[in-house]
């Protein structure tokens, strides 16, 4: 069973950076499309970002579109969410998911992790 452990969450001023961690256990990294959402308290989980399991293709909300990059380390079968020049929007749990797929017109994942809690101050 696929299991996911994010870190790296925090306190941080507006523009700066913050990398988030997603170990994963029970499954490889390298055969599952990997993704990162977030939530907001009293709102919907978004998409953030998604790597395609096979050719390495990458996925972006338009919110942060270079500003964060997803990468994966198929050896340590981690994947990452460096997020630069954070604004106070980007507020939010962060939940890492496997198996992530489409459906109609949602985006679903087969496998969340707990989250981690990062906090933009202006």
């Amino acid at each position: 069973q696929v299991q996911l452990a994010e870190s790296g969450g925090g306190l941080v001023q507006a523009g700066s950076s913050l990398r988030l961690s997603c170990a994963v256990s029970g499954g490889a990294v390298a055969r599952n499309a990997m993704g990162w959402f977030r939530q907001v308290p009293g709102k919907e989980r978004e998409f953030v970002a998604a790597l395609a399991w096979s050719g390495g293709n990458s996925y972006y909300a338009d919110s942060v579109k270079g500003r964060f990059t997803m990468s994966r380390d198929n050896a340590k079968n981690t994947v990452h969410l460096q997020m630069n020049n954070l604004k106070p929007e980007d507020t939010a749990i962060y939940y890492c998911a496997s198996g992530v797929h489409r459906s109609g017109t949602s985006l679903l994942a087969d496998v969340w992790g707990q989250g981690t809690k990062v906090t933009v101050s202006s």
